[in-house]
């Protein structure tokens, strides 16, 4: 007999990979002269980066960087030498913690500047690509953070650069490109989600998937209206569109 054990994680509890090999000892026992495959899965969430790990596809790399809620946190990438492709999981560097977001407004000030920082790793590897896995994320700031911590500068009115956070990009006035790392124009991305949501409106990132992060009922609309913003300014400075397509939802509008 042949088996294939093929789970994702189980929230909370286990990790794809533990959770397969578990599942291997019980079939073992009771199937003594199975031949059983593990292959864990994922999908884009927490684990991912363990299970391409698991499975040979990069060698683990770590690196402190600003979590979500601004502490030093200890992150992990997977790096493919022989391809010079990077597999950043942003939930290494911006997940959900529960302690965290149940406390009044944290996702309102949580960032993806940590994840900026994994990619900025990556380019000093000379990478060529990069695969960002989006899922499991602890904010609503839609990249801001990552751009921020690449170099680029949201201004206000009056030409501040703004503090990081979702909160804050309501006031944003600019997107201002002229620091980007200059490195990522050599650079294809590739943003693997599992989601259709748009970035804006009733089926978008805040309205969805907000709540699960700690957005009170009365600041949703407030946060999308944020991200409406961010996202006009974003689109004049890159001169294309960024909102109306499927995905633009996933990962507090990182897609």
């Amino acid at each position: 007999m042949n088996i294939l054990i093929a789970p994702d994680s189980y929230k909370g509890s286990l990790s794809a990979t533990e959770a397969a090999a578990a599942m291997a000892r019980g079939f073992k026992r009771g199937c003594p002269d199975a031949q059983i495959t593990q292959c864990p899965l994922a999908d884009g969430g927490e684990g991912t980066l363990d299970v391409l790990l698991v499975s040979g596809y990069a060698t683990r790399q770590t690196r402190s960087v600003i979590d979500a809620y601004g502490r030093e946190h200890q992150a992990a990438w997977g790096w493919d030498e022989q391809n010079a492709t990077a597999f950043i999981e942003l939930a290494q560097a911006s997940g959900l913690c529960a302690d965290m977001a149940s406390k009044p407004g944290a996702v309102e000030r949580a960032s993806t500047f940590g994840v900026g920082q994994l990619i900025r790793e990556a380019l000093d590897k000379q990478v060529q690509h990069i695969v960002l896995t989006l899922g499991g994320s602890a904010t609503n700031d839609a990249g801001a953070g990552m751009l921020t911590a690449l170099g680029a500068q949201l201004l206000d009115a009056e030409g501040h650069c703004l503090p990081l956070g979702a909160a804050a990009l309501e006031r944003v006035q600019r997107v201002a490109l002229d620091a980007l790392d200059p490195r990522l124009a050599s650079v294809s991305f590739t943003a693997a989600v599992d989601v259709s949501n748009p970035l804006l409106g009733q089926n978008g990132a805040t309205a969805i998937f907000g709540p699960q992060k700690g957005v009170a009922a009365g600041s949703v609309t407030r946060l999308d209206r944020a991200l409406a913003n961010f996202a006009r300014c974003l689109c004049l400075a890159l001169d294309k569109p960024l909102v109306d397509f499927p995905g633009a939802g996933a990962a507090g509008g990182m897609g």
